[in-house]
Protein backbone atom coordinates (compact mmCIF):
# COMPACT_ATOMS: atom_id res chain seq x y z
CA UNK A 1 0.00 0.00 0.00
CA UNK A 2 1.29 3.62 -0.54
CA UNK A 3 -0.19 6.50 1.84
CA UNK A 4 0.15 9.94 0.58
CA UNK A 5 0.57 12.57 2.54
CA UNK A 6 0.41 12.51 6.46
CA UNK A 7 -3.36 11.94 7.32
CA UNK A 8 -3.61 8.97 4.83
CA UNK A 9 -0.11 7.77 6.43
CA UNK A 10 -0.97 8.29 10.11
CA UNK A 11 -4.52 6.42 9.48
CA UNK A 12 -2.54 3.43 7.82
CA UNK A 13 -0.89 3.22 10.69
CA UNK A 14 -4.14 3.57 12.82
CA UNK A 15 -5.87 0.45 11.25
CA UNK A 16 -3.17 -1.49 12.61
CA UNK A 17 -2.91 -3.47 9.30
CA UNK A 18 0.11 -6.12 8.69
CA UNK A 19 0.04 -5.28 4.97
CA UNK A 20 3.50 -3.32 4.60
CA UNK A 21 3.09 0.11 3.09
CA UNK A 22 5.33 2.92 1.79
CA UNK A 23 4.76 7.02 2.71
CA UNK A 24 5.48 10.58 1.79
CA UNK A 25 5.19 12.62 4.62
CA UNK A 26 5.96 15.85 5.16
CA UNK A 27 6.35 15.78 9.79
CA UNK A 28 9.21 14.00 11.36
CA UNK A 29 7.88 10.30 10.80
CA UNK A 30 9.40 9.01 14.43
CA UNK A 31 8.15 12.40 16.22
CA UNK A 32 4.70 11.68 14.37
CA UNK A 33 5.01 7.66 15.97
CA UNK A 34 4.70 6.69 12.81
CA UNK A 35 7.73 4.85 12.41
CA UNK A 36 10.11 3.71 15.78
CA UNK A 37 13.79 4.53 13.69
CA UNK A 38 14.71 6.31 10.16
CA UNK A 39 16.96 3.52 9.64
CA UNK A 40 15.02 0.69 11.03
CA UNK A 41 11.39 1.70 10.23
CA UNK A 42 9.20 -1.48 11.03
CA UNK A 43 6.73 -2.40 8.76
CA UNK A 44 6.36 1.08 6.79
CA UNK A 45 9.11 2.99 5.19
CA UNK A 46 8.87 6.26 2.44
CA UNK A 47 10.38 9.49 2.01
CA UNK A 48 10.00 11.98 4.72
CA UNK A 49 9.26 15.22 2.69
CA UNK A 50 11.04 17.76 4.87
CA UNK A 51 8.70 20.84 6.31
CA UNK A 52 9.56 23.35 8.25
CA UNK A 53 12.77 23.13 7.93
CA UNK A 54 12.86 24.82 5.25
CA UNK A 55 10.51 27.78 5.93
CA UNK A 56 13.41 29.98 7.24
CA UNK A 57 14.85 29.35 3.62
CA UNK A 58 11.79 30.18 1.96
CA UNK A 59 10.91 33.26 4.14
CA UNK A 60 14.91 34.50 3.19
CA UNK A 61 14.10 33.73 -0.61
CA UNK A 62 10.63 36.18 -0.77
CA UNK A 63 12.54 38.49 1.03
CA UNK A 64 15.32 38.81 -1.62
CA UNK A 65 12.64 39.05 -4.13
CA UNK A 66 10.53 41.34 -2.79
CA UNK A 67 12.97 42.95 -0.40
CA UNK A 68 10.45 46.08 0.49
CA UNK A 69 8.50 43.78 2.61
CA UNK A 70 8.86 43.83 6.16
CA UNK A 71 5.81 42.28 7.40
CA UNK A 72 5.34 38.98 6.37
CA UNK A 73 2.44 36.32 7.01
CA UNK A 74 2.35 33.49 7.94
CA UNK A 75 -0.26 31.19 6.83
CA UNK A 76 -0.44 27.78 9.54
CA UNK A 77 -2.79 24.64 9.72
CA UNK A 78 -2.19 24.19 13.42
CA UNK A 79 -4.04 20.75 13.13
CA UNK A 80 -1.00 19.77 11.48
CA UNK A 81 2.10 18.36 13.97
CA UNK A 82 4.84 20.54 11.84
CA UNK A 83 3.00 23.81 12.44
CA UNK A 84 5.54 25.00 15.81
CA UNK A 85 8.45 23.67 13.69
CA UNK A 86 7.56 26.08 10.51
CA UNK A 87 6.63 28.93 13.19
CA UNK A 88 9.91 28.44 14.89
CA UNK A 89 12.15 28.50 12.14
CA UNK A 90 10.30 31.37 9.91
CA UNK A 91 10.37 33.45 13.08
CA UNK A 92 14.21 33.02 13.32
CA UNK A 93 14.47 34.11 9.80
CA UNK A 94 12.24 36.68 10.25
CA UNK A 95 14.24 38.36 13.33
CA UNK A 96 17.40 37.64 11.47
CA UNK A 97 16.54 39.35 8.72
CA UNK A 98 14.71 42.25 10.66
CA UNK A 99 11.78 41.51 8.93
CA UNK A 100 8.41 41.14 11.21
CA UNK A 101 5.97 38.01 11.09
CA UNK A 102 2.17 37.72 11.41
CA UNK A 103 1.02 34.66 11.71
CA UNK A 104 -2.74 33.57 10.95
CA UNK A 105 -4.18 30.19 11.28
CA UNK A 106 -6.54 28.03 9.17
CA UNK A 107 -8.11 25.00 8.84
CA UNK A 108 -10.79 25.16 6.42
CA UNK A 109 -11.59 27.33 2.98
CA UNK A 110 -13.09 29.97 4.98
CA UNK A 111 -10.55 30.71 7.35
CA UNK A 112 -8.48 30.88 4.48
CA UNK A 113 -10.80 33.81 2.89
CA UNK A 114 -10.35 35.53 6.58
CA UNK A 115 -6.26 34.85 6.92
CA UNK A 116 -5.78 36.63 3.78
CA UNK A 117 -8.15 39.56 4.60
CA UNK A 118 -6.44 39.95 8.32
CA UNK A 119 -3.23 39.97 6.55
CA UNK A 120 -4.14 42.46 3.75
CA UNK A 121 -5.76 45.08 6.86
CA UNK A 122 -2.76 44.44 8.74
CA UNK A 123 -0.49 45.90 6.04
CA UNK A 124 1.49 42.63 5.57
CA UNK A 125 3.69 42.68 2.16
CA UNK A 126 4.23 39.07 1.52
CA UNK A 127 3.04 35.64 2.34
CA UNK A 128 4.93 32.28 3.10
CA UNK A 129 2.43 29.05 3.21
CA UNK A 130 3.23 25.83 5.19
CA UNK A 131 3.90 23.01 3.29
CA UNK A 132 0.51 21.37 4.48
CA UNK A 133 -1.68 18.63 2.61
CA UNK A 134 -5.01 20.69 3.42
CA UNK A 135 -3.00 23.52 2.05
CA UNK A 136 -1.97 21.89 -0.83
CA UNK A 137 -5.58 20.59 -1.80
CA UNK A 138 -6.59 24.52 -1.65
CA UNK A 139 -3.90 25.87 -3.89
CA UNK A 140 -6.21 27.13 -6.50
CA UNK A 141 -7.89 29.35 -3.92
CA UNK A 142 -4.41 30.36 -2.19
CA UNK A 143 -3.05 31.68 -5.25
CA UNK A 144 -6.31 33.37 -6.38
CA UNK A 145 -6.27 35.09 -2.93
CA UNK A 146 -2.93 35.92 -3.02
CA UNK A 147 -3.30 37.80 -6.51
CA UNK A 148 -6.66 39.53 -5.10
CA UNK A 149 -4.71 40.92 -2.18
CA UNK A 150 -1.98 42.03 -3.39
CA UNK A 151 0.60 39.24 -1.48
CA UNK A 152 2.87 37.70 -3.51
CA UNK A 153 3.95 34.51 -1.74
CA UNK A 154 6.42 31.10 -1.57
CA UNK A 155 5.17 27.94 -1.16
CA UNK A 156 6.93 24.65 -1.34
CA UNK A 157 6.51 23.00 -4.68
CA UNK A 158 6.93 23.87 -8.19
CA UNK A 159 2.90 23.27 -8.37
CA UNK A 160 2.13 26.26 -7.07
CA UNK A 161 4.19 28.80 -9.19
CA UNK A 162 2.76 26.43 -12.31
CA UNK A 163 -0.39 27.51 -11.37
CA UNK A 164 -0.40 30.70 -11.07
CA UNK A 165 1.59 31.70 -7.55
CA UNK A 166 5.12 33.75 -7.75
CA UNK A 167 7.33 31.18 -6.41
CA UNK A 168 8.53 27.91 -4.73
CA UNK A 169 11.21 26.19 -2.96
CA UNK A 170 11.20 22.29 -1.57
CA UNK A 171 11.26 19.24 -2.96
CA UNK A 172 11.01 17.93 -6.20
CA UNK A 173 7.27 16.17 -5.76
CA UNK A 174 7.71 13.88 -9.07
CA UNK A 175 11.71 12.97 -7.98
CA UNK A 176 10.05 12.19 -4.62
CA UNK A 177 7.19 10.18 -5.72
CA UNK A 178 9.54 8.63 -7.55
CA UNK A 179 11.58 7.38 -4.79
CA UNK A 180 8.06 6.10 -3.30
CA UNK A 181 7.76 3.68 -6.58
CA UNK A 182 10.96 2.74 -6.00
CA UNK A 183 10.37 1.18 -2.50
CA UNK A 184 7.13 0.24 -3.32
CA UNK A 185 8.49 -2.12 -6.66
CA UNK A 186 11.39 -3.31 -3.82
CA UNK A 187 8.79 -4.59 -1.57
CA UNK A 188 6.88 -6.45 -4.05
CA UNK A 189 9.75 -8.22 -5.11
CA UNK A 190 10.41 -9.27 -1.40
CA UNK A 191 12.31 -6.63 0.37
CA UNK A 192 11.18 -6.03 4.34
CA UNK A 193 10.57 -2.13 5.09
CA UNK A 194 12.02 -2.35 7.98
CA UNK A 195 15.32 -3.20 5.73
CA UNK A 196 14.89 0.25 3.94
CA UNK A 197 15.71 2.95 5.32
CA UNK A 198 13.25 6.11 5.54
CA UNK A 199 14.71 8.71 2.80
CA UNK A 200 15.06 12.27 2.79
CA UNK A 201 14.34 14.28 -0.75
CA UNK A 202 17.32 14.46 -3.02
CA UNK A 203 16.53 17.07 -5.41
CA UNK A 204 15.05 20.75 -4.55
CA UNK A 205 13.76 23.13 -6.56
CA UNK A 206 13.37 26.84 -6.81
CA UNK A 207 10.83 27.83 -9.41
CA UNK A 208 9.58 31.46 -10.41
CA UNK A 209 6.78 32.51 -12.07
CA UNK A 210 7.78 35.10 -14.06
CA UNK A 211 4.46 36.42 -15.61
CA UNK A 212 3.29 35.94 -11.98
CA UNK A 213 6.72 38.32 -10.88
CA UNK A 214 5.46 41.04 -13.41
CA UNK A 215 1.86 41.21 -12.67
CA UNK A 216 3.15 41.95 -8.87
CA UNK A 217 5.30 44.77 -10.07
CA UNK A 218 8.75 42.51 -9.32
CA UNK A 219 11.64 42.61 -11.03
CA UNK A 220 13.70 38.92 -9.96
CA UNK A 221 16.94 39.83 -9.11
CA UNK A 222 20.09 38.59 -10.56
CA UNK A 223 20.86 36.16 -7.89
CA UNK A 224 17.59 34.34 -7.91
CA UNK A 225 17.46 34.11 -11.15
CA UNK A 226 20.78 32.31 -11.77
CA UNK A 227 19.94 30.66 -8.62
CA UNK A 228 16.76 29.52 -9.87
CA UNK A 229 15.69 26.04 -11.31
CA UNK A 230 13.10 26.85 -13.25
CA UNK A 231 11.13 30.36 -14.77
CA UNK A 232 7.68 29.52 -15.87
CA UNK A 233 6.88 32.44 -18.35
Amino acid sequence: MVAAGDPAALAVKARGSSIPFVFVVGQDPVRSGLVPSMNRPGRATGVNFFTGDLSGKRLDLLCGMAPSANLIGLLLNPRSGAAEQHLQAAGGAAQSLGRELIVQAATNSDEIEAAFVALAKAGANAIVVQNDPFFDSRRGQIIALSSRHGLPGIFHIREFPADGGLMSYGASLSETYRQVGGYGGKILRGAQPDDLPVLRPTKFELVINMKTAKTFGITVPQSILIASDELIE
